[in-house]
């Protein structure tokens, strides 16, 4: 059997430390890909450098407020604590601080022999790197490896920490831009329905905002009595009511799986199984009918003691509608058009004070689950013949 010459036994030292950085730097960008968060990502970068450059203990920085503040670190190290609890400034005194002023990479063979070296932590370590992690021309944070004895780090140990920094780099960006959307979602959920907001920063969204066409149920929803409150009302007493009226229902949607098309006034319309499917959606929205209409009759009995009388008349009906985005450029609002959208308004007219009136096609999809009585044919504005219609008295 031949035995490996010294350039030998050096060149399979090479490829193995090649297959070791290449190991490391997929299980970084694996991390990066999963998207379960930034501080795996940061820990997989600290950890590979410390074990690739053989260092004593690795820590990654984040810059915040002007300082930098630990974010992850590897290896137990007496200083990782006191690091925690006083983050380092942007200047020469520390590795760290003088690799964010310098904005390149900071290599100190012996921390005993640099005059402006002064951390004032435990220094129980003498060799020190220190790579920054940059956006473009934005600082964002710092790499830090140390060795216990005076061993200088290699050029090949420095480019092998600039490329994990240019990983860590990549991870941020991609936090901060998940954290951005995710922060403009939220924000955009607060004049919207919150399904309409994912579906606007979806990848799908837009096929859906283009228009198409869907089976739902559509509830409508207003007050009787409020035309001549509002005649005579304080302008205050007006916002006073509508605002603890749209609390009360605003609550309710989500619960039951429903989208919000709009508040006007005193009327909303609200549509189920679409944009998100809803099971049961016919089922669902009598259920919110009916949660609405005892949480409002709460809220009517309040207003009655001070001299408003109000009640709550809903509308339902399921059927197919043409949903998408509508509107002009500049501003959009995310609505259904159709037949069903039509009657369930006519119904939710017709309807008296605490009552909930439904269509055909809502109740026979209900009928086995909700008690519900006839309320005669009813003539409707814009619809040609009579329309049976069935009053909701409870669930069976």
């Amino acid at each position: 059997m031949a035995v490996a010459g010294p350039d030998q036994a050096e060149l399979v030292r090479q490829l193995e430390d090649l297959r070791e950085q290449q190991r490391a730097i997929s299980g970084v960008l694996r991390a990066v890909a999963r998207s379960t968060g930034l501080q795996p990502v940061l820990t997989e970068v600290v950890e590979a450098c410390k074990r690739l450059c053989g260092a004593d203990y690795g820590a990654l920085y984040l810059l915040q407020e002007g300082m930098l503040h630990t974010a992850a670190h590897h290896g137990a190290f007496e200083s990782a604590a006191y690091d925690r609890e006083h983050p380092h400034a942007l200047d020469r005194t520390t590795a760290a601080g003088r690799a964010a002023v310098e904005r390149q990479p900071v290599h100190i063979p012996d921390i005993d022999s640099d005059p402006e070296y002064s951390y004032p932590g435990p220094r129980f370590y003498r060799s020190v790197l220190s790579v920054p992690i940059m956006i473009e021309d934005d600082l964002i944070g710092v790499v830090v490896l140390v060795r216990l004895e005076p061993r200088p780090f290699t050029n090949e140990h420095i480019a092998l920490v600039e490329t994990f920094a240019d990983q860590a780099a990549i991870a941020v960006d991609n936090a901060r831009l998940i954290e951005a959307v995710q922060r403009q979602r939220e924000e955009l959920s607060r004049f919207v329905s919150p399904q309409v907001a994912e579906l606007v920063s979806s990848p799908d969204g837009e096929q859906l905002l283009a228009g198409h066409r869907a089976y739902i149920s559509c509830l409508f929803s207003d007050l009787r009595g409020f035309t001549s409150f509002a005649e005579t009302a304080a302008p205050e007493d007006l916002i006073g009511v509508l605002t603890e009226y749209h609390r009360t229902l605003g609550e309710l949607i989500p619960a039951y799986g429903g989208t919000l098309e709009h508040f006007a006034g005193d009327g909303v319309m609200v549509f189920f199984n679409d944009p998100v499917p809803v099971e049961e959606h016919e089922l669902q929205a009598v259920r919110l009918a009916l949660a609405a209409q005892d949480r409002f009759a709460e809220l009517a009995e309040v207003w009655l003691k001070r001299g408003t009388e109000l009640a709550l008349g809903i509308g339902i009906e399921a059927g197919y509608a043409t949903l998408g985005r509508i509107g002009f450029e500049g501003r959009y609002d995310y609505g259904a058009l159709g037949p069903v959208t039509n009657l369930s308004s006519r119904l939710s007219t017709q309807a008296s004070g605490g009552q909930t009136l439904i269509g055909p096609r809502l109740n026979a999809a209900v009928e086995s689950a909700v008690e519900t009585e006839p309320a005669g044919k009813l003539e409707l504005k814009g619809f040609g013949r009579p329309i049976d219609a069935y009053e909701v008295l409870g669930l069976r």
